[in-house]
This record gives C-alpha cells, structure tokens and sequence, in this order.
C-alpha cells in the first residue's frame, strides 16, 4: 500500500492532477451538514491579516480556497500559491482564471518543498499549510521552514483532521479491502490531537478552532469517487473494485436507510511566531502552558470549540 508520505506516488499518481482531490471536495460541498461552508468559515480566520499582507499557501492543490473566497480576498493582498506538483499549480492558475482572477497581480505561483521553501527569512504575513503537513516525510523541518520565512508578528494556519474523521467510510467500505490494507490515517502523524504539542516545538503561541461537521450523503456515485480517490482505503494486491461495484454498494445502503451518515472531525491550528506582549506579561489566564522540549520559555496553547 502507498505512504502518505510517499513522495514520488504523491507527484507521479495521488496529486499528479487535481483529480483525485477534486472527487473528496466536491463530496464534502455537496453533502456537508455545516451550511456555513469549510472555505467561508476557514477564511473567516484570515481577516485578521494586515491589508497589505503577503501570504504563502504551501500546498496549494487546485486553489479551490481562493476560487470559492475571491470577492473576498484583498486588493491589496500578495498571495503566493506553491504547491510540490507542477499539476497542481497549473490547475491552481487554471481555476483562478476561470473564476475570474486571470493575471490577476494578487497571485503568484511557484512549485516547492515545504521541508526546503525558496524563500528569504521574514518573508511572509502568513502560512497556510492545509490538510498537507502529514504528507510531508520531515514535519520538523518543515515548522521549522515555515517559521523561518514567517514575520516576526507573522502566524501559521495549519488545517488539519481528527481522529475518527471519515471513520464510517472506512467501515463501509472494508468488504472492498484486502487484510493488508490499513486504515489509513494521517492525523496520527498530523492532526487535531497531537498538532499543538509539534507546534509547540517551534512557535510561541498556538491556537486550535473546531469546525464541528458531518457529511448526509444521499447519492451513490459521488462517495464511490471518492473512496476510489483516497491513497489507501480500498487498496487490493489485485488492483481496485470497480466504480459500478461500490456504487452498487452504497445504493444498497441508502435504500435501505435513505441517507449514509459519516461524521467529520477538521479544524484548524493557527500558530504565533512571537508571543503577545500580555502573554509575557502573564496577564493572559485563559490558556494553557505546554513546556516544549527544546525551549525555555512556556508556550501558550489554547483550544476553541
């Protein structure tokens, strides 16, 4: 089976194109329980940036973030979009056109590697590293790559998932798997329960948000793409089920119940390089102390349900 942190399966199959990721997105806007909308509430976080802010958004797949918030995105925002497949930047340049954003000086692109990102020191307003960072082999040196080419008052914005997202879909699709796969989960490298305690490592103050969610699914063929999409979670030494047979399958259930329930569990890390000034004060009460390993100093985490 493929590791997520494969990187030559991750440019060559996974994200050689938007493909595969196309299918998992447009399950989650078509069946999602949280009308507010990931990419709304996920750029809700980001007002809070300063109007000439430069941003880095490592990772950035097909842009479908900045697509789906354009109207919203400062005129006067510089938002560089890199991404470590070459497919995917030109997917990113392609939606961003189609939305509207053709040449648009706000946005330029470049192919990177979070673990060595091409750029000078205190470069950037702003990190997004988005359900990425469990792909990447070195987490630390990736933060540390990140911090580095953050401002001093600069934050990260590092979205991840939890345990048990996505679990009813693995247990759905089990009698498709061989023994030999493994629920494949990138949160235990990565995610809503052990993010702060590697962030702490490398940034002064960190802060976790819940999107509380969960997907009501009520058409077959879309959730067959996306199991079919995912880099574990049907592999067979034979190959993969066919999209009739999974499709198939899950008309089965929803006849049977009407609509197939799977609950979510996302969120979002946002990380301060520096602390605040009342925060090395002490007057800050409400967050708790975590001690990294290699530091001195506390570091603030909080978390926001």
């Amino acid at each position: 089976m493929p590791s997520i942190t494969d990187q030559t399966y991750l440019l060559e199959s996974q994200y050689r194109d938007s493909s595969n990721l196309d299918a998992r997105i447009a399950v989650h806007l078509r069946f999602s329980s949280n009308k507010t909308g990931w990419f709304r509430w996920y750029f809700d976080q980001l007002l809070q940036l300063p109007a000439a802010a430069q941003v880095l958004d490592i990772g950035c797949g097909p842009a479908r973030l900045w697509c789906d918030q354009l109207a919203r995105v400062s005129g006067t925002w510089k938002i560089t979009l890199a991404d470590l497949s070459p497919g995917m930047i030109d997917q990113a340049r392609a939606n961003l056109a189609a939305a509207g954003a053709d040449n648009d000086p706000r946005f330029t692109f470049r192919t990177a590697d979070a673990q060595a990102l091409p750029f000078e020191d205190d470069t950037f307003d702003a990190v997004l590293a988005n359900h990425m960072l469990y792909h990447v082999p070195d987490i630390p040196r990736a933060l540390q790559e990140i911090r580095r080419v953050l401002r001093p008052a600069g934050r990260l914005y590092a979205a991840v998932n939890g345990d048990g997202h996505m679990a009813e879909l693995h247990d759905l699709v089990a009698p498709f798997a061989s023994s030999e796969a493994l629920r494949p989960a990138p949160e235990r490298r990565f995610g809503l329960e052990n993010g702060a305690e590697q962030l702490a490592r490398w940034f002064a103050r960190v802060e976790r948000r819940d999107y509380p969610d969960s997907l009501e699914v009520t058409e077959a063929e879309p959730l067959a793409a996306y199991a079919l999409s995912t880099s574990g979670m049907l592999w067979m030494p034979d190959g993969e089920p066919s999209a009739e047979a999974l499709t198939r399958h899950f008309d089965a259930l929803l006849a049977r119940d009407g609509v197939i329930h799977i609950a979510k569990s996302s969120g979002l890390f946002i990380a301060a390089k520096l602390p605040r000034p009342e925060d090395v004060d002490g007057e800050d009460v409400t967050l708790r102390e975590i001690i990294a390993d290699d530091k001195a100093t506390p570091v603030q985490i909080s978390i926001v349900t």
